[in-house]
């Protein structure tokens, strides 16, 4: 999660010229009062104050807010969350005002973080952040996330609405494979029971199978929930060959998920998320930046971009899958079918498209009813 794996990304857009198909942004970091929106008080002041100099202090907070091996304490994390939030924030924004057709933000995407908690290498969840804001304007947000791990902290926050549809695709094992959560029976509760979809893989997915059920479940998800707007979380450890994933999935099969996505024509936000090989973190998220700017690029590495060492010693954008990273792959296609019938039901229960004026906003999202209501009066 270092920003190496963001510097490797940047300069193959560089490098490729990317940049000439696309406007660019320096990012600002989000202020404390944009994350109230989403976390807590006290645990916003733990990030602002603790370092890993005086860690003693805050002794008693560390378990409470879950702070350890997985989300450790490091030099300028209050100026890391703020800059990452503050870029999803503004991308989410750029998209309200029509800016774009289509915003990036591959810092982004850190779907674990609870309202009071890091989790899982996240601290500040920017995708609810950035959802909130879109919720100002768009009566429903399709939020779909094909990184490896569940996209917990964004389904949590959002349980109980029916203004946004939460769609994961993802490995769950209970036990042994964190988050634990995310079987296809968590469905939400209140008025967004049946809006929170998930789709349990096991280990070894491949390119065909997986493209194959993520086009026949996002189709009739669009055409049943109907969002006016979608956020896109590309997490890279689905990846074969990632370090902590145990897919394997090429780049172009990734890609191929989010070209999908991006023919609906609807308003887009695309975040990063997880991936633990830098060196194809870059190569997938470039590849998917090409696919979001409708740019052709070549397999060849462009040959002056800098640390191409990194890239040894093939020096391609869709290097073959090791044979050694390979996992079997244990989703069958009568299983992959059954997750799929388990999602149709769901939509079953779906009447149309939820109005506005009729579902209930849960406390959290109390900034996004006076927001509505603003918008009315003027």
């Amino acid at each position: 999660m270092k920003p190496w794996r963001l510097t490797l990304t940047n300069q193959l857009v560089l490098g490729y010229e990317l940049h000439r198909h696309m406007d660019t942004y320096a990012t600002r970091p989000a202020n404390e009062d944009e994350l109230k929106d989403f976390h807590g008080d006290d645990y916003l002041e733990f990030l602002k104050r603790v370092t890993p100099h005086n860690t003693q202090e805050f002794a008693n907070d560390l378990s409470k807010f879950n702070i350890g091996d997985d989300c450790p304490i490091f030099d300028g994390i209050w100026d890391y969350c703020s800059l990452y939030a503050g870029a999803s924030l503004d991308a989410a924004k750029k998209l309200i005002n029509h800016q774009s057709d289509i915003a990036i933000n591959w810092s982004g995407g850190l779907h674990h973080a609870k309202k009071s908690e890091a989790s899982g290498f996240c601290y500040i969840n920017d995708i609810v952040l950035a959802i909130l804001q879109l919720l100002r304007y768009h009566p429903r947000v399709l939020y779909i996330d094909i990184d490896v791990h569940h996209g917990d902290g964004v389904e949590q926050a959002f349980f109980s609405t029916d203004r946004v549809m939460t769609l994961s695709l993802h490995k769950y094992d209970k036990d042994n494979f964190f988050p634990g959560t995310g079987n296809w029976d968590d469905i939400g509760g209140g008025a967004g029971k049946h809006y929170a979809l998930n789709v349990p893989l096991k280990d070894g997915i491949d390119d065909e199978s997986y493209v194959r059920l993520f086009k026949q479940i996002v189709e009739p998800v669009i055409g049943k929930y109907r969002p006016t707007s979608v956020v896109l979380q590309c997490g890279a450890d689905s990846l074969g060959s990632d370090k902590l994933g145990c897919f394997n999935l090429n780049i172009k099969a990734h890609g191929a998920c989010v070209e999908f996505v991006k023919g609906f024509r609807l308003p887009l936000l695309v975040l990063g998320g997880g991936g633990y090989t830098p060196r194809n973190v870059s190569r997938l998220w470039t590849y998917e930046t090409a696919i979001c700017v409708g740019a052709e690029i070549k397999d060849d590495l462009p040959a002056r971009t800098p640390y191409r060492e990194y890239f040894g010693p093939d020096y391609k954008l869709h290097p073959p899958l090791s044979k050694e990273g390979k996992y079997e792959n244990k989703n069958t296609r009568k299983y992959l079918e059954s997750m799929k019938a388990k999602i149709m039901e769901q939509l079953r229960f779906i009447d149309g498209a939820p109005s506005v004026q009729l579902q209930e906003i849960p406390p959290d999202l109390d900034n996004v009813r006076s927001g509505l209501v603003k918008q009315e009066e003027d």
